[in-house]
């Protein structure tokens, strides 16, 4: 079970390398000039803050994601770690297309409440393990 918690933070990590990438993308036109319309414009410029805006969130409540899967990992780690470690990652992915692609903030919130949820629930689990 401890492999698949690292699986689960592996795939985080995984998703904000690629976040990267695709603001380093997003950014290129302004920056380097490569595919800049003719016009001089940059393609990216209505995505590229959401990118950026997104890529900061990546670092932020995801920060006690990492730490409690590590914490978990030091004693035994149960299903629903597991569980609750892969539905925050898919609510990691899910909360970037909305953000990124839309501006539906209450969709937003719905997203990132699944996270937040599931954070809650490591945290839990690793408080109950620690009690008991």
């Amino acid at each position: 079970m401890q492999t698949q918690l690292t699986l689960a933070m592996a795939a985080h990590v995984v998703w904000a390398a690629l976040l990267h990438a695709l603001l380093t993308v997003a950014r290129a036109p302004a920056v380097w000039g490569v595919g800049r319309r003719s016009d001089g414009s940059n393609p990216w410029a209505v995505v590229e803050p959401r990118i950026s805006a997104n890529l900061s969130n990546q670092f932020e409540w995801p920060l006690l994601f990492h730490l409690a899967c590590l914490l978990l990992m030091q004693g035994n780690v149960s299903a629903l770690a597991v569980s609750a470690a892969w539905i925050f990652v898919a609510g990691r992915v899910l909360h970037s297309v909305v953000q990124i692609i839309t501006n539906n903030v209450r969709l937003r919130g719905v997203v990132f409440t699944i996270n937040f949820l599931a954070v809650l629930v490591l945290w839990a689990l690793l408080v109950e393990s620690v009690l008991s």
